[in-house]
């Protein structure tokens, strides 16, 4: 702590675990150097705030969670029940390894000389612990033309198979090959995307594309263009990533599958697209996923369009009929079922265990559970594996939520990590706070555990939406949930520390099984639904999928709990058939609409002729549930309806050409549907546009609801309304909303949603709903101070916040195609402000790493109001103010010493530093540049 300011901090509190272990009733606030006191508020504190802030302090307790730990309870006793040894999977495993290793066969080494891979590449995928691959793995890579790129490929693997490396291997290929090669990877989702971002950037560092031999004399203006040119750049496009979908500064680029269409139009439209040389599709089991996945079929139909060079790989855990996606690709097929980490997969039913890995063990579990229930002969009783005794406290008295709070406590005791799906958030929060009562207290952990899980609870504490509670109680026993209603941070900082081992239990809802990577050695399902709904046999896969780690258990296990009332629907879904997959265009009439507009829109297709071969390139036409006649009949309905539209139009020569409204719709990436009412939107906007406040603007780049996902709290609604200035009251006129509406709405009146009409009505009462929630962001409102303000989870709200971004860059490509250019400017300044989650002053700041909305707002307060007085600040300068920026962490303690504590923030504030100069060289370069 020597090169820290003197006035750095006038008292450091003990360490974590002494404090926990010390029950302190008062603490000492840390001041710190610097002007502003008070900025753990919106404002500053009037004279009585300020003359009451030190008893307030005085009064909150340090370290709640680990203090005052919940009653606790005792996890029912789990008992053999038969003598008899089931054989399982896991067993004849043991007896017979089944993994070669490259001693045994070469052709399992990445460095082997058939797959003509860097050595730099072959160290990076050693180091991130892949230093062999798997039988499967090799006779899938050596199939027919797949590794010089000649044929495209289709495959599938259990979940936790290694199926993403093959994938890995041949996109990497592609992209090394020549210096001007591109390759897009889609995933379905933003965490996902995220992920692998990290992965790849990791498993290309250090490639030299000049040690590659790439640097030839005929490219050396390519090379020159590129500042980066002896590297390999990932970089990810998803909704609120702010990045624009050019081609220019990636060569590999991983994207949500909306953004990969979006950059696909863009390429084509340009000429561009000749670089892509690989196009990965994973999770491709969702392009019969009707709201968003049947974006994959438009986009690879573009694709096989194009007739240039290009391997395209698609890949997932739960495909059924291959041949289908085989024939459509015109590719290689491959097909496996091997996983290096087994799974015993048990049923869990009135408090037995049964085994159920083997489609004869589950049907013979189903005869004799239904013989009991039924009029019948009663059979010889099945004998079930183990017995989970009932607890005698009333709050585990249900007999299924006592067998997920026995499993976790059985597996966590004995040092395995175990992941449980619920089937609601609040279902998550409430299993993860009775498991928490079972686990060991917090006081009979290890120190080495109780300093991380107070460590973690202070980053927590650190981040902007503050701790949650329930987190605040669980985390001290090792016990932590995962699911949508918590922000972006809090759900990384859950799974890293889950992944470290720091936590044992984490409990998520079912709709995240697919976007997360969380294994476990066990995971335990409370009655598989969904909601409402059981979870269909895609999602079950993908939930039991996670169990077993490799390189950390031998083992994975699955007990799906359930009771009665879902015996039977429970046994079908285990044993059920995965669904076949098919295409969904003409399901929805919008959906062919969307498909005919683009390739118009981007020029691919523009004759009826080119349509036709456009439309016989669609996996459509590959399937059998659709005839000939039909498809054509949804051509010739779509294009009138879009002609009907406005949005395309014939030419005397009989083809066709798309409107600028056309254009407008399908470089925003809007739904046909959703375009017009979009359009009719601005255009009011456009007649009488309010601009003496902010409310208007940030309507306009709301996202447009989901009338059968939104919810709206009336009253917090009309209270907002009585609160609008009068400029706001005239938007809420203009856009064509009633005041009496919403206070019939608040007494329980019906809206209705019959016609379009109706339905484009209902949208914009709640989209206005939305733009009260997006408009307090932007004037610096914390997420978590939103969220209590209209009861929405504040992870929804940080999505609302992310998925308006994204819009809004569809919302400035649309004005700017319409050629209606100061509505694009002012769109997208106030979408600078919802990332940066500040007022206009602070937007210079917000660029710089690490300083966003508060802690630019403290920044600002104390001096700082340009990038390059940061810049220009020793790191030092930067550290109280950066200790003023999380008044929570510094009055609640650390929990590290004060050395650890100053050289974290001092590493942070040189990050910021550096950062800060950056930006201030590019300003001075672009100020050099205009003169």
């Amino acid at each position: 702590m020597a090169d820290l300011p003197v006035k750095l901090v006038a008292v450091w509190h003990k360490t974590s675990v002494d404090a926990a272990r010390e029950q302190q009733a008062t603490y000492q606030n840390a001041f710190v150097a610097g002007q502003k006191r008070f900025s753990n508020s919106d404002d500053p504190p009037s004279s009585s705030q300020k003359r009451r802030l030190p008893q307030q302090q005085k009064q909150q307790p340090p370290l709640q969670a680990a203090l005052n730990e919940l009653p606790r309870l005792t996890a029912s006793s789990i008992e053999q029940a038969a003598q008899k040894d089931f054989p399982s999977e896991y067993s004849q495993r043991r007896a017979f390894p089944s993994t070669p290793t490259p001693t045994i066969d070469p052709l399992l080494s990445l460095s082997h000389s058939a797959y003509q891979l860097p050595p730099q590449l072959v160290a990076n995928f050693a180091a991130s612990g892949i230093r062999s691959i798997y039988p499967w793995q090799k006779q899938c890579l050596l199939g027919p033309g797949l590794l010089n790129g000649q044929r495209n490929l289709v495959y599938s693997a259990p979940t936790g198979g290694g199926k993403s490396l093959v994938a890995d291997i041949l996109m990497l290929k592609r992209v090394l090959s020549e210096p001007e090669a591109k390759a897009i990877l889609v995933l379905p989702y933003v965490a996902l995307v995220q992920e692998k971002v990290r992965w790849l950037r990791n498993i290309v560092a250090g490639i030299s594309r000049e040690a590659l031999g790439q640097k030839k004399e005929d490219k050396q203006q390519f090379w020159a263009q590129r500042a980066d040119k002896d590297t390999v750049r990932v970089v990810g496009f998803y909704g609120g990533s702010k990045v624009r979908a050019t081609w220019a500064d990636f060569d590999i680029a991983v994207c949500t599958i909306e953004k990969a269409n979006a950059l696909v139009n863009g390429a084509i439209c340009d000429c561009s697209v000749s670089k892509l040389q690989a196009v990965v599709l994973d999770e491709c089991h969702m392009i019969d996923d009707g709201h968003r996945g049947y974006l994959l079929e438009l986009l690879t139909t573009k694709l096989l369009c194009l007739g240039q060079p290009m391997q395209i790989v698609a890949m997932s855990a739960t495909l059924t009929n291959i041949d289908l996606l085989k024939n459509w690709l015109q590719g290689h097929s491959y097909e496996t079922h091997y996983r290096p980490i087994p799974i015993e997969e048990h049923l869990v039913y009135d408090g037995k265990i049964y085994p159920a890995g083997t489609t004869a063990s589950l049907l013979k579990t189903v005869t004799q559970l239904d013989s009991r229930t039924q009029a019948q002969p009663i059979q010889p009783a099945l004998e079930h594996l183990r017995i989970i005794k009932p607890s005698a406290h009333k709050e585990l008295k249900d007999a299924v939520l006592n067998a997920v709070v026995a499993l976790a406590n059985e597996t966590a005791r004995a040092g395995f990590g175990v992941l449980v799906f619920s089937s609601s958030r609040a279902g998550a929060e409430s299993d993860a706070l009775l498991i928490s009562r079972v686990l060991p207290a917090f006081s009979e952990a290890s120190p080495t555990i109780q300093e991380k899980r107070l460590d973690l609870l202070n980053e927590l504490r650190s981040i902007p939406t503050g701790l949650d509670a329930n987190l605040e109680k669980t985390i001290p026993s090792g016990v932590a949930f995962h699911h949508a209603g918590l922000t972006t941070e809090e759900r990384e900082l859950v799974a890293n520390a889950y992944d470290a081992g720091i936590l044992k239990v984490c409990v998520a809802t079912c709709s995240l099984a697919a976007g997360i990577n969380l294994p476990a050695r066990r995971v335990i399902l409370h009655n598989a639904r969904m909601g409402r709904d059981l979870v269909g046999p895609s999602m079950l896969r993908q939930m039991r999928g996670r169990a077993g780690r490799k390189g950390k258990d031998e083992v994975g296990e699955t007990y799906l709990c359930c009771r009665q009332s879902d015996l039977e629907a429970v046994v079908d879904l285990m044993h059920a058939d995965l669904p076949e997959i098919s295409s969904c265009l003409i399901s929805d009439q919008r959906r062919i609409q969307r498909a005919l507009l683009e390739v118009i829109a981007i020029k691919l297709a523009t004759s009826r002729e080119a349509l036709d071969d456009y439309v016989s390139k669609t996996m459509l036409a590959y399937s059998t549930e659709a005839e000939p006649e039909s498809i054509q009949r949804h051509v010739e309905s779509s294009l009138e309806n879009l002609e009907k539209m406005q949005f395309i139009t014939m030419e005397n020569d009989g083809n066709f050409q798309a409107t600028l409204l056309g254009q407008a719709v399908v470089a925003s990436s809007l739904d046909p549907d959703d375009g017009v009412f979009i359009h009719n939107e601005l255009k009011k906007a456009l007649q009488a546009f309010v601009m003496d406040g902010e409310m208007h603007v940030v309507y306009n780049f709301t996202p447009i609801p989901d009338l059968e996902m939104a919810t709206v709290n009336w009253r917090v609604f009309w209270n907002e309304m009585q609160q609008l200035d009068e400029s706001a009251m005239r938007v809420l006129d203009l856009v064509g909303l009633k005041p009496f509406m919403i206070n019939k709405m608040l007494h329980g009146a019906t809206m209705k949603q019959s016609t379009q009409e109706e339905k484009d009505t209902a949208r914009r009462y709640y989209r206005f709903y939305l733009a009260l929630q997006l408009r307090d962001l932007c004037n610096e409102v914390p997420i978590h101070r939103v969220a209590q303000k209209y009861d929405t989870p504040r992870g929804m709200v940080q999505s609302l916040a992310q998925t308006s971004q994204g819009f809004a860059i569809g919302m400035v490509k649309f004005c700017e195609t319409m050629g209606w250019g100061a509505m694009a400017v002012t769109l997208d300044h106030f979408s600078d402000r919802l990332k940066a989650g500040a007022k206009s002053d602070l937007l210079a700041l917000a660029k710089i790493t690490f300083i966003k909305s508060r802690t630019a707002r403290v920044f600002w307060d104390n001096g700082f109001k340009t990038v390059a007085s940061i810049a220009n600040a020793d790191p030092n300068e930067l550290v109280p103010i950066l200790m003023q920026a999380q008044p929570n962490k510094v009055r609640l303690g650390e929990g590290k010493d004060e050395q650890k504590y100053g050289e974290k923030l001092l590493a942070k504030a040189k990050v910021i530093a550096d950062s800060a100069n950056r930006l201030w060289q590019i300003e001075m370069q672009q100020d050099l540049e205009e003169e």
